[in-house]
């Protein structure tokens, strides 16, 4: 497979919100495998495309890669290619270095509620970066008219939609629904999702009142933990936009701080 195939690869794992590793032969010295420019993706099951020189070498990396989708600071390996008693990877006679970095999907912000706090953190997402979906029930409010910087408009009961959903381990989730009825509707499904953050908007006497209302639904109450609420860092704001600062605040620091699962 030529570096062509793998980077059409890699952008179509993109696409489907698989995160990736890929790693490149950056150096190579002496009698090796395979020269600099080499590629070779690793996905989260394992599974390898492209070659960097195969054997115990890319058994290797493939491990290496399995942590980096914990901690995913690109990295530089080298390995030398001499002696495999003193626990070199192969008996070629030369050395190599990997660079191994991580490709993950696009940061998304998906607002499930689009009243006025979810126009404000769709807008301020989209200005920060983000690639923004939303969604509610109320159809005439999840589209370009009301929010016109979304990237993915999904009107309709969330039930409906919720197979049309793509959530990866860049998706944060935004909660800001009109009542804890359409809470208790909604957010079980969101448990079992690879969402890192689940934001839900309400004063902390609206989330106790959630939060019995999942509880006697059959929720675990060990779920709740997945729930940050009331949504936000304390700002004292009052507004829809400054709430819409304290949410995406809040999601800035979940994600430059986010602890490996």
């Amino acid at each position: 497979m030529d570096n062509s195939a793998i980077l059409q690869e890699l952008l179509a794992a993109q696409e489907a919100g698989e995160t990736v590793i890929l790693a490149t032969v950056i150096q190579a010295r002496g009698s090796v495998p395979r020269h600099a420019g080499a590629k070779m993706l690793v996905y989260t099951d394992g599974r390898t495309s492209g070659t960097i020189g195969g054997g115990e070498l890319e058994a290797r990396v493939t491990a290496v890669a399995q942590e980096m989708f914990h901690d995913t600071q690109p990295r530089i390996i080298p390995y030398a290619l001499v002696d495999p008693a003193r626990g070199d990877p192969g008996v070629c006679g030369g050395e190599m270095e990997i660079y191994m970095e991580t490709y993950q999907p696009p940061a998304s912000v998906l607002v499930i509620g689009c009243g006025h706090v979810g126009q404000a953190v769709a807008g301020l997402a989209h200005w920060l970066g983000y690639r923004v979906i939303v969604t509610d029930d109320r159809v005439e409010l999840a589209s370009p008219t009301v929010i016109p910087d979304a990237d993915v408009y999904l009107p309709g009961d969330f039930a409906a939609i919720w197979p049309q959903l793509t959530i990866t381990a860049n998706t944060y989730i935004v909660v800001v629904t009109r009542n804890v009825l359409v809470d208790q509707a909604i957010l079980p499904r969101l448990v079992s999702s690879h969402a890192p953050y689940i934001g839900v908007m309400g004063s902390r006497r609206r989330w106790a009142e959630t939060q019995r209302l999942l509880l006697a639904a059959g929720l675990p109450e060990a779920d709740l933990t997945r729930f940050h609420s009331p949504i936000g860092l304390e700002l004292k704001a009052e507004d829809p936009q400054e709430i819409a600062i304290s949410i995406m605040a809040e999601i800035i620091q979940f994600r430059r701080n986010k602890p490996a699962p």
